[in-house]
């Protein structure tokens, strides 16, 4: 099999735009898939990266792929040409967190899904005219019409599904709902507090009216999000410009305290109010990717006589094999209407997608192609 003729969106600068290119992709190594893309969703960790984390460049970013496999390596055994997936993160395979049914905590995840190049030798499947372009970012490097993928992180999924939509189940959407069904276990009847209302907060909203989690509060400051956060399961919206005591407000809510608050925002002084708002052994979950040198500050006595627990949270502690296909089970039931938050854009509009992300016009940008 020779190379891929492709197109990508590329970075050459750090927080330069999205330039679209011809590129050529070399053929799947023995584990390795080569994926058709029909879909990408554009995540906040792709604008993070964009703008500087430390990645080489030029690199091309995306990784809430989804498509069809058009060829695997020699060694696949899973997955086969033909097959539709959605792509996730990559993991080992073989350390504790894996075992664990833990892979995003897994002992590789960093070189694994945020080094620009496979871990085994340094190299990467994409050129342009010979020059190197970094890739394998979070095992896919899916904002090109092909992605070279892992057989660990591909998940097959139904052909009568809108495999164009499916991509952020494997990142956005997973970590909101993960951190409700897996990391919190929320139980029917326990009030939960959801900080932001982006892709991830409102994928937390799902997953936690489809357990029947009861109250279910939004604190969020757009108003138009705060309307679809209602129609899809959330009790109570909360916008902090019109709270003048948002903590006593939440705990009246919530018979004095809530069971579960999950924070989205990774904003320090919102990580605050979220640890005073729960009840007596009450959980926090951190979601939210924060800045390097961002700290916070609580009062450990308080803590400690609350019984307080402060957990963080990373693609929803999910295991994307039994995961994706578990979130797709509720959509068909008409329990995780996932697809409410998204709007679709053409691939050569990623840049414009991206400002749609980043201004908070679109909550789930999608990329079709």
């Amino acid at each position: 099999m020779g190379n891929t003729k492709a197109r990508a969106a590329v970075v050459r600068t750090i927080g330069g735009p999205f330039e679209i290119e011809d590129i050529e992709i070399a053929p799947p190594r023995e584990h390795e898939v080569l994926v058709r893309m029909v879909g990408v969703g554009i995540c906040h960790t792709d604008l993070v990266c964009r703008d500087g984390f430390g990645l080489p460049m030029p690199i091309v970013l995306g990784h809430e792929g989804s498509g069809i496999i058009e060829a695997v390596g020699e060694k696949v055994t899973r997955v086969r040409a033909g097959d539709p997936v959605v792509i996730s993160f990559d993991s080992c395979g073989s350390c504790a967190g894996c075992h664990d049914e833990v892979p995003a905590h897994c002992d590789q995840f960093m070189p694994r899904n945020l080094s620009g190049s496979r871990v085994s030798d340094g190299t990467t499947a994409l050129s342009v005219d010979g020059e190197k372009i970094f890739a394998n970012f979070f095992g896919q490097s899916s904002f090109a019409t092909h992605a070279i993928a892992h057989e660990t992180n591909v998940v097959p999924v139904p052909r009568d599904l809108p495999l164009e939509l499916l991509g952020p189940l494997g990142c956005g959407v997973m970590t909101g709902a993960g951190a409700v069904l897996n990391s919190l276990q929320v139980r029917e009847g326990e009030s939960v507090v959801i900080f932001g209302a982006g892709a991830v907060g409102i994928s937390a909203v799902l997953a936690a009216a489809a357990v029947g989690a009861s109250p279910i509060i939004v604190v969020e400051p757009n108003e138009g999000r705060c309307r679809l956060a209602c129609e899809l399961g959330a009790t109570i919206t909360l916008q902090p410009s019109a709270e003048p005591d948002l903590v006593d407000r939440i705990k009246a809510s919530t018979a004095g305290g809530a069971r579960h608050a999950i924070d989205t925002t990774a904003n320090a002084k919102v990580i605050e109010t979220a640890a005073l708002v729960l009840g007596i052994n009450g959980v926090l979950g951190l979601l939210g990717v924060p800045n390097a040198t961002d700290t916070v500050t609580f009062n450990l006595l308080e803590l400690l006589t609350r019984g307080i627990v402060i957990r963080s949270i990373i693609e929803g502690d999910a295991d994307p094999q039994s995961f994706i296909p578990k979130m797709l089970s509720l959509y068909r039931d008409g329990r995780f209407p996932f697809d409410r938050m998204i709007r679709s854009f053409p691939f050569d509009k990623i840049n414009e997608a991206a400002a749609a992300a980043e201004s908070g016009a679109v909550i789930k940008p999608v990329l079709v192609f």
